[in-house]
């Protein structure tokens, strides 16, 4: 048992000259990492720029196109031409007799072997549309919208990641001074044996206050070892919303300064423009505007202009009968069309009509949004303000209980009350302590969940 004490005691030792070796992770810099680092935010980022790629210029159908074709054809050809029923003629045109057989000679056949041919093309096509029903015009507004609104939902998400990250930081910071606690409470106990111990010696005692002793610092030492394995644990759950090793060690600022009351509510005066949840509501209704005129523009025409230059090159072969010939070509090529589908069985009108049912929908949700953001925020106010009073109470409470703590420790040191009641006080004590930094926190992330309610979480000091 005493060698199990000695261990343990070793252990405790160890982690506090750890504690002590820690670099501290201030909450603007857990805020840079997160924002430098975090997975999710990484990815969020990357949605913008793909939506800034697709609002740029080059997607907006404003530019022409322009084609380059070419091409090459190589024939060779082996022949052999008989010309049945001719005769060779003199210059008389007269047949000519064959020497052998007295008849006419007949015309000789023609061979021709290794008859080349080839033919070379190259060009370039320019179509340019100049004008589509202003669809073009209005889709570009639309992408320029869906890039605002993918900022909009970045926002949203870094928003979402720095208040979980202050969760677990918070977290880390109530696990930091319940250790403190918890460590001082072990220390008092260690102490009371060795009281106990010399009073026994001296027969003021009997051997139950010395096992009592015992007994608590056995329950302080479990705490406060169950509190340290949970500090590592938000320890490493910090570390994944960082992205950093998870092994990586550290101690956190436990110092909170709350906003002043008169600031929040002047935050919340200003709701409607800042909450990140309201204004993709704006942004989506102004997209669902342009898809209004986007499918308006069916109902207009179409002008086109194209462009082409070529250039071909044929080299024949010589036949039996003409030479060979190398024939090069060049075209310019200017064209125009219009376009104007005047009826299209009616599609063009029903999706106008699904456009502006979906506006109206848009509209719908952005009040229904609207009143939701609120309603949260009245009930983010009002549990704010009530961990907020409950912090305060914790603090009066931790006085009290301290008072009460140091007049038991007097009473207990000059024998007026026993181990177990003086026990008692410092249970009532750590609880309180304890209590108190739950309280200081949850008052701190309501403050956090409220600004962000607001809209004004990313233009705070932490």
């Amino acid at each position: 048992m005493i060698r199990i004490k000695i261990t343990a005691l070793i252990y405790l030792g160890t982690l506090y000259s750890a504690s002590a070796q820690e670099d501290l992770l201030s909450k603007e810099e857990a805020v840079a990492k997160a924002l430098e680092n975090n997975f999710g935010i990484e990815i969020a980022k990357n949605q913008v720029d793909i939506a800034e790629n697709n609002a740029s210029m080059l997607n907006s159908g404003y530019l022409p196109t322009l084609t380059a074709t070419a091409g090459a054809n190589y024939n060779r050809d082996d022949s052999n031409i008989e010309f049945p029923g001719r005769f060779v003629l003199d210059s008389l045109n007269n047949v000519v007799t064959d020497p052998n057989t007295g008849g006419p000679l007949p015309f000789p056949d023609v061979e021709i072997n290794k008859a080349e041919a080839q033919r070379y093309s190259a060009g370039l096509n320019a179509n340019y549309t100049l004008f589509d029903g202003l669809g073009r015009l209005y889709n570009y507004k639309r992408l320029k919208e869906q890039y605002q609104l993918s900022g909009l939902q970045a926002r949203e998400t870094i928003e979402n990641t720095i208040v979980q990250m202050f969760s677990i930081y918070f977290e880390i910071a109530r696990l930091t001074e319940n250790k403190n606690v918890q460590a001082q409470a072990l220390e008092i106990s260690k102490q009371r044996i060795t009281r106990a111990e010399y009073a026994f010696e001296f027969g003021q005692n009997t051997k139950l206050d010395i096992l009592n002793a015992q007994v608590d610092v056995t329950n302080d030492s479990i705490n406060l070892l169950n509190t340290n394995q949970q500090l590592t644990n938000a320890k490493r759950d910090l570390n994944v919303v960082l992205n950093q090793n998870l092994n990586e060690n550290f101690r956190v600022d436990t110092t909170v300064i709350f906003i002043p009351k008169l600031k929040i509510v002047e935050y919340m005066d200003e709701v409607i423009s800042n909450n990140a949840a309201i204004l993709q509501t704006e942004r989506n209704l102004k997209i669902n505007e342009y898809d209004i005129k986007v499918s308006q523009s069916g109902f207009l025409p179409t002008i086109g202009l194209t462009g082409s230059y070529g250039w071909n090159l044929n080299q024949s072969a010589a036949s039996a009968f003409f030479p060979g010939t190398n024939n090069q070509t060049y075209s310019l090529g200017l064209g125009a069309s219009l376009t104007w589908n005047l009826f299209d069985g009616g599609g063009t009108m029903i999706r106008v009509k699904n456009a502006k049912i979906t506006y109206a929908n848009q509209e719908l949700l952005k009040k229904q949004v609207e009143l939701e953001v609120n309603r949260d925020m009245q009930n983010a106010m009002a549990i704010y303000e009530n961990r907020l009073n409950i912090y305060r109470i914790q603090e009066q409470n931790v006085i009290t209980n301290q008072n009460n703590f140091e007049r038991s420790k007097e009473q207990f040191q000059l024998g007026r009350i026993t181990s177990i009641e003086f026990r008692q006080a410092q249970i009532n004590l750590l609880n309180a302590q304890t209590n108190k930094n739950l309280a200081k926190y949850d008052a701190k992330l309501a403050e956090l969940q409220l600004l962000q309610l607001t809209g004004q979480l990313l233009n705070v000091a932490f």
